[in-house]
């Protein structure tokens, strides 16, 4: 079947076909952060719910749902998704020293997510609070830092186990 097409045509179907599964593949505007719950240490429960209570119903006009105790979503698609109590990340041993966004006085550690979004990670507590800004989420990924984090201060302790809650 092949052989009855012009010779040009034969030429650039296996290049085409190839650029095709290449753009599929690697097209970063269908990646969702996942929102597979976490299982937080016993320490890290009670200030995870504390944390799910106080975050906003909205960011950036996204209604908020909760697919679990420990995972607040914000929109369908692409979704900001924040996750507590994950496990600290592999790349903080390596890249720690890097600074990430200071946002209202909490300290985020930021990785790309392999797909052209974000993935941020609260440090300097004494736990992990993960947030993933997918590429198209937001403005700029940043933004959902900023309504987060006055909940982060109040419920999550810092190094030494104290809260800093912004309205003391």
């Amino acid at each position: 079947m092949l052989r009855e097409l012009p010779a040009p045509v034969r030429w650039l179907s296996l290049p085409a076909v190839l650029a095709a599964c290449a753009a599929a593949v690697l097209w970063p505007g269908d990646y969702q952060p996942p929102t597979t719950a976490p299982v937080p240490a016993a320490d890290a429960v009670g200030p995870c719910l504390a944390l799910m209570k106080q975050l906003p119903q909205q960011i950036e006009g996204h209604p908020r749902t909760d697919p679990s105790a420990y995972v607040a979503v914000w929109a369908s698609s692409p979704r900001t998704v924040l996750r507590c109590g994950v496990p600290r990340p592999a790349s903080l041993d390596t890249h720690g020293s890097e600074l990430g966004p200071n946002v209202d006085g909490v300290q985020w550690y930021m990785e790309g997510d392999g797909h052209g979004g974000n993935k941020f990670t609260l440090t300097l507590h004494q736990l992990y609070v993960e947030v993933a800004v997918p590429e198209g989420a937001t403005p700029y990924p940043a933004d959902p830092l900023a309504p987060v984090s006055p909940a982060v201060l109040a419920t999550i302790p810092d190094l030494s186990g104290e809260l800093n809650n912004p309205s003391d």
